[in-house]
């Protein structure tokens, strides 16, 4: 071969390299083009989705207006009028039937959306209305305490906000299920006492255990059914003229002289949902399903028992996992909170309610819909994927001719 040749076989491989390498350079800037548009375009839909939207939703939330007039003539002041949440059943999964991705994804929406309605929303005080946890009734002590240590993560709290936890029957189990050492485990860490009094700004609160109204006479059941009676007593001598009661009353602690408000998990006896309205009450199909006495609703010698006992002006109730309204005797209003939990309703709720001695005003907040967060999902995954294709498309190596007449299509539009 003579040197001619040698130097154009050189050179024609000197070419060929230098093809080579520009086209290895282009690809991996296009390459590194495409994976900062789709960190560009996916970062602010993971921020919308997973935080903004919190923001978004619960910011058109406020506190009702209280429009009644004290005793004196003079309106409400700020000072005097109680700002309290009220959720109920957040069921926080355990591990045996909680997979560990649900558990991950349901305690995250859970967490920001207590975190951001106590930035944007500053309640004094919020009471959890039982299910706290959706294994309680049978968990080890390992596993309660994993339980617990997520619970005081998520609904962690700032020290001029309080919390107030109530039972549950997954939390201690059924009424057969309930044990004295599940109760204390649970009072133990949520400083729960049975039947326990909560006032706040000259307003009663009466937490009960309604788990331990079965009403057969059992000793969680016996010891619960007279520190009620005593509440009740306590509550009635503060209510009537002490000339009237001195006997009866003389050895009582003076309470305010306001009628309390009912908190529990279990809700009164009511027959069934069919009554019940709005767009987070039970679904149609199962709205005339009959309620069980003890085990979906109290029985109907122990909702007697209460509204004798304390003839409440309001009351609270969690279980069902959807929105209620129903009034006892004509008169008193029981309002059943939806679950708070997105694994239970894809309308997850709670209630705002502004409160003083007299009066009260309630105001429901929807979080977001779990079909708008997916829906968004959805169409931002489509997106994607024609970005991912116009890429290739630029390179020139796309094998299909469908995906070409896609490509062209989505451009020309």
């Amino acid at each position: 071969m003579n040197c001619s040749a040698i130097y154009r076989e050189k050179r024609s491989s000197d070419m060929a390299f230098l093809r080579f390498s520009i086209v290895s350079k282009l690809f991996w800037r296009k390459r590194g083009s495409l994976v900062l548009k789709l960190l560009c375009f996916t970062l602010p839909v993971i921020v919308f989705c997973e935080f903004l939207i919190y923001y978004i939703v619960i910011i058109q939330c406020h506190w009702p207006q209280l429009k009644t007039q004290t005793l004196e003539g003079t309106e409400q002041t700020s000072e005097s009028v109680l700002k309290a949440m009220f959720l109920a059943d957040t069921h926080l999964l355990g591990e045996i039937q909680g997979h560990w991705l649900d558990k991950l994804r349901r305690e995250w929406q859970m967490e920001r959306a207590f975190q951001t309605a106590l930035r944007l929303l500053q309640p004094e005080v919020v009471f959890i209305l039982g299910d706290i946890f959706d294994e309680g009734k049978w968990s080890s002590s390992q596993a309660w305490s994993d339980d617990v240590r997520r619970f005081q993560k998520m609904f962690r709290h700032p020290a001029h906000t309080e919390l107030i936890v109530i039972v549950g029957n997954h939390d201690i189990g059924f009424h057969y299920e309930m044990t004295e050492f599940k109760l204390k485990r649970f009072s133990q860490v949520f400083n729960f006492t049975s039947e326990k009094l909560v006032t706040r700004k000259g307003i009663n609160f009466v937490l009960v255990n309604s788990v331990a109204m079965e009403g057969d006479g059992c000793k969680i059941c016996r010891t619960a059914e007279a520190k009620l009676a005593e509440l009740s007593h306590s509550l009635n001598c503060s209510l009537q003229e002490q000339s009237q009661y001195q006997k009866k009353c003389s050895n009582v602690d003076k309470l305010p002289p306001s009628l309390p408000i009912l908190l529990q998990h279990y809700p009164l006896y009511r027959r069934s949902d069919s009554q019940c309205t709005g767009e987070d009450a039970a679904p149609l199909d199962k709205r005339n399903d009959p309620f069980t006495e003890k085990y979906d609703v109290l029985s109907v010698e122990a909702t007697q028992k209460l509204l004798w006992w304390f003839q409440p002006r309001l009351i609270l109730s969690g279980h069902t996992h959807s929105a209620c309204e129903v009034l006892h005797d004509g008169k008193i209003p029981e309002i059943s909170v939806p679950s708070f939990s997105w694994r239970n309703r894809n309308n997850p709720s709670f209630i705002m309610g502004s409160m003083t001695s007299a009066d009260f005003s309630l105001y429901k907040c929807f979080l977001p819909f779990e079909n708008t967060v997916v829906a968004i999902y959805c169409a931002a995954g489509a997106v994607l994927v024609l970005l991912i294709l116009a890429h290739f498309q630029s390179l020139h190596i796309l094998p299909f001719p469908f995906v070409q007449h896609l490509i062209t299509k989505h451009k020309a539009v």
